[in-house]
């Protein structure tokens, strides 16, 4: 169900190749939260970044004047998650303070983000300094949640108003989607565009252009129905326990829902943006919603703001979660009257069967879910026209600020058109006029199919337009709705015709799990690609959750149960066969990994002579949470890795390479970015780092392209040096002295033993150079040993019941 990115009604240009010249250097002014993780992520784009604050005092007297700049970063490069991809990205940072360094700063920028304190006075006084030092091509943007553009820069000359925007980064900025821009009146129309076609390429944003109104189109709609939510709590008709199961993952939500989002966003913002959008927003026919409620007043008047104080709606306490009394204060355990069953409406289906099914229920969770979803549906329709043009700009800012998986537009089709509309009528929420000229004029629902395309009704033109998706995206549910772009399928897998020669694999098991339908597949559609004169190269990808969370450890535990170890074997060998097919193929294979690459996923990605990854792509070899080592290839990579990366052909320059790489499998670490990832070996140096996912099947394609047009060659098998015995006994060692200090249990041990007898080469006595395939015919050796023994099985029968590890 996930929707396209498009363009709206704005007709920007995001798609590559740019067309406007992007930003190398940046200043962001204010070390606040905001500010601090903006700046991470411009220095994760790769840009010089200054960041600026006020000396502490005011006054200019103290010794150290960048101790609040200073500060604010520190608490930015502890921040978890962490909003750097690299310690290289941390380097790129350049502290500094509004008294020494300001003209400087500002003046070599090309583009300056403001992100001071969130008043229209102090603001105005850093544009006021801005324009007197900043060079006249730098772009200056004011980051607000909700403050007026235009209020901003009132004062200042024509030309500045002209490269001036607001930017509207949500917090993570690494991790949230959402970039709103704001132009005013006087924005120049390139400055817009520049803007946003470097927060697409670069930043990894979906742009959403909102007009100058109070809190713009995510926070207007998305604080909406946090409050909503919330007074159906303080009024005594549901539990914080009922209303988060409500608004969670059950109906295509975050599992931090309202309370914990709340708590992580801080009540004490949360309150400051609801009073504001109350002053704010005199014309809106709803604004008492945004009155905060008295129970969100008295605890942020009593210090409880939240995660960043200890308590806010809910408190931990002796190692259980409480919640807040409305009317003691009190943290209470939820009772069994506090919880609510949904099991029901989790076994309905997918996320439109769940909706579907919690609109006809009669109880109470059915009672809420209509009440809330109807009210919302009605304010957002209402604020078209106001917020934005576009229904389908609504959607994007709920889906990329909130983390929904549909909009408020979309969830209306999902639900029915006629369904949502009469149900309005029926309760009484108002929907606005065009909606109900939509209905006239048989104009429902919001979104419709158009020559392969996809259309949404906007309201000022009073039909459907285009809602086209950026030239430098692939979407596979279009793809796949032409039925001859399938070209080889099986159960569990198929092989797509993205055009120009380049064919797609995508695994469709559960989970992206690679099971034997997934592998022999790979081996049957590299086997065809060689053989087809009109395919060029394939891309391995898919859309999912994530890329592939590992090898079917179902299909594994299951035969080594019935003690049916033949099997076993074969399918391993299997396993391997392909991973390597696609390191050698005659013609190039991209791996384009995305989000969670686990396990066999990672062995591949590792394998790829030519990946092509999403920036947040979390890889790892995780093998030994469940009992066994990585066989797919993955142990023997490392070693090679080792052995490449060593400054010389003495032992001792390779074992730190290789004693890394062993701490690292051996821990289940797991890189926390695609960069990262580069650096622990999990993907090779030239990998192709594509900040924003939507944007990474094309980019997966373009390098088939690339390697297709140069004369493709692929990479020979190499000999590898391995270094035998003494640095296994050395691996040993320092895993004896993790089990005395009570850091490993002794299967630990066990388990880490044999890694590092395959990682140095088994049986060898001394260093020795040896082929791909003996080191191959060890990881298959230990993996199969592994799985026999008592306590590997229960611990894959635990990751299977349970989801997590065990130690034992």
């Amino acid at each position: 169900m996930e929707p396209e990115q498009t363009l709206g009604t704005r007709a920007l240009n995001l798609a590559a190749p740019a067309t406007h010249r992007p930003f190398q250097t940046a200043t962001v002014l204010g070390a606040g939260t905001m500010g601090a993780q903006i700046a991470a992520h411009l220095a994760n784009a790769g840009l010089d970044v200054r960041l600026l604050d006020i000396p502490p005092g005011g006054d200019g007297s103290a010794e150290d004047k960048n101790a609040v700049v200073r500060k604010g970063f520190e608490v930015a490069k502890d921040a978890s998650p962490d909003p750097f991809f690299t310690d290289e990205a941390v380097e790129r940072v350049t502290l500094g303070n509004f008294e020494e360094n300001f003209e400087a700063a500002v003046g070599t920028a090309d583009w300056v983000i403001e992100a001071v304190v969130e008043r229209l006075g102090v603001k105005r006084d850093v544009m006021e300094r801005i324009e007197g030092v900043a060079h006249a091509d730098a772009v200056i943007s004011t980051n607000t949640s909700g403050l007026p553009i235009h209020e901003v820069a009132e004062g200042r000359s024509e030309d500045f108003k002209a490269r001036f925007l607001g930017t509207h980064f949500f917090n993570p900025p690494r991790y949230l989607k959402l970039l709103e821009l704001i132009p005013t009146e006087a924005t120049d129309a390139d400055v817009t565009e520049r803007v946003a076609q470097f927060g697409h390429l670069r930043l990894g944003k979906g742009i959403v252009v909102a007009n100058d109104v109070p809190y713009f189109v995510g926070n207007r709609i998305g604080v909406y129905g946090q409050l909503q939510a919330l007074r159906y709590f303080t009024n005594g008709s549901y539990s914080i326990e009922e209303i988060d199961t409500l608004t969670g993952t059950l109906v295509g939500y975050p599992k931090s829902a309202t309370f914990r989002t709340a708590d992580v966003v801080g009540l004490d913002v949360m309150q400051d943006v609801a009073e504001n959008l109350y002053e704010k927003a005199p014309g809106d026919e709803s604004r008492n919603a945004f009155r905060p409620p008295d129970l969100l007043d008295a605890l942020v008047e009593n210090g409880r703001l939240g995660a960043k104080s200890g308590e806010g709606f809910y408190k931990k306490e002796d190692g259980t979660i409480k919640s807040v009394d409305p009317e003691t204060l009190e943290y209470e355990a939820p009772t069994d009257d506090d919880l609510i069953d949904v099991s029901r409406f989790k076994k309905a289906g997918d996320l439109t069967a769940r909706l579907g099914a919690l609109y006809e229920d009669d109880g109470r969770a059915g009672r809420f879910f209509r009440e809330t979803t109807l009210d919302l549906l009605a304010y957002s329709a209402r604020r078209i026209g106001e917020i934005t043009d576009n229904p389908a700009d609504v959607d994007r800012a709920i889906r990329w600020g909130f983390g929904g998986e549909l909009g408020p537009f979309q969830t209306w089709d999902a639900l029915g058109f006629e369904k949502v509309l009469n149900g309005m009528r029926d309760m009484g929420y108002e929907a606005p006029g065009w909606v109900e000229e939509m209905q006239q004029q048989g104009n429902a629902p919001f979104y419709r199919p158009s020559d392969g395309q996809r259309e949404v009704y906007v309201p000022p033109e009073g039909g459907y337009a285009p809602d086209p998706r950026p030239a430098d995206e692939i979407n596979l549910a279009s793809v796949k709705t032409d039925s001859s772009n399938e070209l080889w399928a099986n159960e569990e897998a198929a092989l797509l015709d993205l055009g120009d020669g380049v064919a797609l694999y995508e695994f469709r098991s559960k989970s992206n799990a690679l099971g034997q339908n997934v592998m022999r597949g790979l081996r049957e559609v590299i086997e065809k690609l060689e053989n087809d004169r009109n395919l060029r190269g394939l891309v391995i990808g898919n859309e999912g959750k994530n890329f592939s969370v590992g090898a079917n450890l179902g299909e594994f535990g299951m035969a080594a149960m019935q003690g049916d170890f033949g099997e076993v074997e074969e399918a391993l060998e299997g396993f391997q066969t392909a991973i390597q097919r696609v390191r050698y193929s005659e013609k190039p294979v991209v791996v384009a990994p995305h989000q969670k690459v686990l396990g066999g996923g990672c062995e591949m990605a590792m394998a790829c002579p030519q990946p092509v990854a999403s920036a947040e792509s979390y890889i790892g070899l995780v093998e030994l949470g469940v009992g066994l080592i990585p066989a797919g290839t993955g142990t023997m990579r490392l070693a090679a890795l080792a052995d490449a990366r060593a400054p010389g052909d003495f032992p001792s320059h390779q074992q730190p390479f290789l004693q890394s790489f062993f701490e690292q499998v051996a821990q289940a670490e797991v890189a926390e970015s695609a960069e990262q990832a580069r650096d622990m070996g999990y993907l090779p140096e030239n990998t192709r780092v594509v900040m924003n996912a939507s944007r990474r099947l094309y980019a997966a394609k373009e390098e088939v392209l690339r390697c297709s047009n140069q004369g493709y060659c692929a990479p020979s098998p190499r000999r590898i040096n391995v270094l035998g015995r003494p640095t296994r006994s050395a691996f040993v060692v320092a895993l004896q002295q993790y089990l005395d200090g009570g850091f490993i249990s002794k299967y630990d041990k066990h388990l880490g033993e044999q890694l590092a007898w395959v990682m140095t080469g088994g049986d060898l006595t001394a260093p020795q150079h040896v082929s791909e395939d003996y080191l191959l015919g060890l990881e298959r050796e230990a993996f199969l040993s592994l799985l026999g023994e008592e306590k590997t099985q229960q611990r894959v029968q635990h990751m299977l019941e349970k989801g997590k590890p065990l130690r034992n």
